[in-house]
Order: C-alpha cells, then structure tokens, then sequence
C-alpha cells in the first residue's frame, strides 16, 4: 500500500515509468486511479497495433479497426486478475480480437443481414479452407455442406451473403486489353428496368382516359384491353365499323397531343 500511496500523491509518466507492468496493475487494483490505467494503456498499446494488422484489408479502414482494438485494450486493463497468473499479454490477445470481430460482425455488412447468416458465412470461409486442403481441390457446396451439417440452400445462401460485406464501386475501372479506354463496372452491369416505362404508360393511360366520354372509353377498352376487332366493336356497340373506326382515330388522336406535353 506504500506504493499506492506514493503514486496517488504524484502521478505524473517520470513516476509511473519506475514501476513494472505487474506493479502497475497491482496498484490500479487497489487505487483504481486513471492515470495508471493511462500509463497501462501506453505500454501496452503495442499489442492493438499488431492484432489490428491482422485484419487489414477486409473491408474496414485500419484507424476503425485500431480504435476498437485500443478499447478492447481498455476492456482488458479493466477485467485483468494478476491472482490468476496469468501474462497480461496471453489474456489480452483474446479480448482484443473478441472486440474486433464483433465490430466485424456488427458493421462490416453492408447490408444487414441476420446474425445466423453471418456466423454461418464465416464456417463456410473456414471449411472451404479446411477442405480445399484435405480434399485437394476446390470444394463443392455438398462438400461443405456435409461438413458443417447443414443444407446445401443453407451454404448457398451464407454464400450469397457474404457478396454484400465487402461492396465494390460502380466506378471501379477494368482493363480489357485491346481497348483503347478502361471500362466501369457500372458499364458492365444493370439495364434499363422496362418496369419503369409500365408504370409511366399505365399512369398515362389511366389520367387520359378520364377525359374521353362513355363511348370512346368502351370502344378503347375493347380495341386494346380485349383485342376486339373494330367489327365485333361495332357489333357490340350497334354501330357501322366506319363510325369505330372514326372515333378510334380521334381517341388516339388526343392521346398523341397529351403525349407531346410530357
């Protein structure tokens, strides 16, 4: 306690820096005083940086990942019991990674998926691993399948998934050789939804309509909703075909002028 006293009174970095690591822990266990735990985050901040560099490159920016991994540090500053004889460093590694991977788990999706899914597509990675190197070539999703314990659609879809946790740009270039220029990934993929113009002719359509009268809109309905010749048109609305085929003009006529607005 003698310690602890002395560093409560002064706890400037020359005086902290005097004492180890296990004396330090033991005396923020006893004092629970921040600028030790501080001192202890400085020492031991080494220890993030090299589990942070682990996981670089897998669709995350390192200062994320580093920022989670110093307070995966912290968490372990917090929770060390220097009576289980245990190195600091053997029982922080786990803690820290813990910390990431869930940071992983928890954001790393682009789109959200259910945690099941994602756990899943982890097993899949790891058994692809595993049997790539067993079986001497590229597994089959009955392979892996068979291996995890689980369906066949269930490795499809965990493997469908993991296409969205790390998302590329429509603006990534690729280079085809004997092309004079790179071409976009947005040239590559998407077409025009032909929905689209469904929608905007059923709306056309549906507004003009309201302005034909009773028996313009029946004869339209039976021409282009039913297919009815202008004959069976005529027929059924007791008219000559000429007197159809007249007002059929005009409808479309109206519709041609209201077209040109948009």
């Amino acid at each position: 306690m003698e310690n602890a006293r002395r560093i409560t009174m002064n706890t400037d970095t020359n005086s902290l820096s005097q004492f180890s690591g296990k004396e330090l822990f033991k005396l923020y266990k006893e004092t629970n005083d921040k600028e030790i735990r501080n001192e202890l985050v400085n020492r031991y901040l080494y220890i993030a940086q090299i589990l942070s560099k682990k996981f670089i490159n897998k669709g995350i920016d390192y200062e994320d990942i580093y920022q989670i991994a110093s307070l995966g540090l912290i968490f372990a500053i917090e929770r060390f019991d220097l009576s289980k004889g245990f190195e600091f460093s053997s029982f922080a590694t786990p803690t820290i990674i813990g910390e990431i991977k869930k940071y992983f788990r928890d954001k790393g999706w682009s789109i959200r998926v259910p945690r099941r899914i994602q756990e899943l597509s982890k097993k899949v990675n790891n058994a692809k691993v595993v049997l790539t190197q067993s079986l001497q070539r590229t597994p089959k999703v009955i392979d892996i399948a068979n291996y995890l314990g689980c369906t066949e659609e269930q490795v499809l879809e965990a493997m469908e998934a993991s296409q969205v946790y790390t998302p590329k740009s429509l603006d990534v270039s690729y280079d085809f050789s004997g092309d004079d220029k790179d071409v976009q990934l947005k040239d590559l993929i998407g077409e025009e939804d032909k929905a689209f113009d469904e929608i905007e002719n059923n709306d056309f359509l549906r507004e003009n309509m309201k302005i034909l009268n009773e028996v313009e809109e029946r004869i339209i309905k039976l021409r282009f909703f039913e297919n009815k010749t202008q004959a069976q048109v005529a027929k059924s609305l007791n008219v000559s075909q000429m007197t159809v085929s007249r007002m059929e003009k005009k409808v479309l006529e109206k519709f041609r002028k209201e077209l040109k607005k948009i």
